[in-house]
């Protein structure tokens, strides 16, 4: 297998001529005469529908023209922007197939290479720089098969409980809970009951709260809307938090300043944090709680697979705010405890025979 921080191997097939700059003998101010206007890479990236969505698409296009140029995966300076993806043909887009073959990655993330590969040559053909036939020549790649259990991992209970408590052994020297510490329990509690991503956290707005009927109302993927209910534990968290935020309109889980009070923005309302804030809120919990590392994302696969033996798969994709219930599945970690337990409670068969007692004789 191709290591991933290296380009294909000498001993790969070659690439086909007249494809990336490297190969077609053009110059890098070629390429870049592409007009960003009518640039395929910039045009498929501005399409999708969230920040992590783009970020992710982006690292596999990189990937992709990294080979296609010949430097290493891991070579930041070199971008698919710019580049003429129209001028691939069928016969680029199987040997970068191969290519995604060789590295050591898992099935699913291979898959994302080819569907980012066809989302930019589908914007190329909607410029009218590839033709019908060469476009539907080039997509003609298939899938790759296989299978490896959900990443990241179940985080118990107690794990919670500790992020939790060492949120409230944030104290001013008076004694009382930081708001540093009213906020990031509320955040915790509110990712283990409700099972939201990081940035579906983060834009949560005071009115998408109802505080009476204990429902959240969230924007996720694609700009789909879903109600969530918020159980009784994460909802005492929430209005101890708001207690000390106040009732004022902008985000819910704001960014606050050093002492511990919300920052707000020169028209006075209060700043959003970014997505990777939620990230450094649980490294710096899980640091002082003195737990195993816990990933926001590993929060959402806790709910989804608690969620699971409540409730029916059709229901899970809809609070998790998945499309299709397959891709609810795939988030399953439940530990190996569970499905031993699970086994176990089966029925145990009657032992004996089936046969009646009949005479020797007979």
């Amino acid at each position: 297998m191709i290591d991933s921080d290296t380009a294909p191997g000498p001993g790969s097939r070659p690439l086909p001529a007249a494809a990336f700059p490297a190969s077609a003998g053009l110059t890098p101010a070629t390429a870049a005469a592409i007009a960003p206007a009518r640039d395929p890479y910039l045009l498929y990236l501005g399409r999708l529908g969230s920040a992590d969505s783009r970020r992710a698409m982006q690292i596999c296009l990189d990937h992709i023209t990294r080979m296609l140029t010949g430097d290493r995966l891991d070579d930041a300076t070199i971008t698919g922007q710019g580049q003429p993806w129209h001028h691939l043909r069928y016969e680029h887009t199987a040997w970068i197939r191969e290519q995604i073959d060789q590295m050591d990655w898992s099935p699913a993330y291979r898959n994302k290479h080819l569907a980012a590969l066809r989302g930019v040559l589908k914007e190329a053909w909607k410029l009218g720089l590839l033709s019908t036939d060469d476009h539907q020549r080039a997509v003609a790649l298939a899938p790759f098969t296989g299978h490896r259990e959900p990443a990241g991992q179940h985080v118990p209970d107690a794990v919670i409980g500790a992020l939790i408590a060492a949120c409230d052994a944030d104290r001013s020297p008076a004694g009382a809970i930081t708001g540093a510490g009213l906020r990031d329990a509320a955040l915790i509690a509110v990712l283990d009951a409700c099972g939201l991503r990081r940035a579906e956290l983060v834009t949560l707005q005071y009115a998408d709260y109802d505080r009476a009927r204990r429902m959240l109302t969230v924007i996720g993927k694609g700009d789909k809307q879903r109600r969530i209910p918020v159980n009784a534990f994460a909802a005492r968290r929430l209005e101890a938090w708001l207690a000390r935020r106040g009732t004022h309109r902008g985000p819910l889980f704001p960014r606050l300043t050093r002492g511990g009070t919300v920052r707000t923005a020169p028209d006075g309302r209060p700043w959003q944090m970014a997505p990777q804030a939620v990230r450094d809120i649980l490294a710096k919990r899980t640091e002082q709680a003195a737990t195993t590392p816990v990933r926001p994302h590993d929060l959402r696969r806790t709910f989804i697979s608690n969620l699971l033996p409540q409730a029916d798969a059709i229901m899970t994709a809809r609070l998790a705010g998945h499309a299709s219930p397959s891709t609810t599945l795939r988030y399953d970690v439940r530990p190996d405890e569970e499905a031993r337990e699970a086994v176990e409670r089966l029925r145990v068969p009657p032992v004996a025979s089936l046969l009646q007692d009949t005479h020797p004789d007979r």
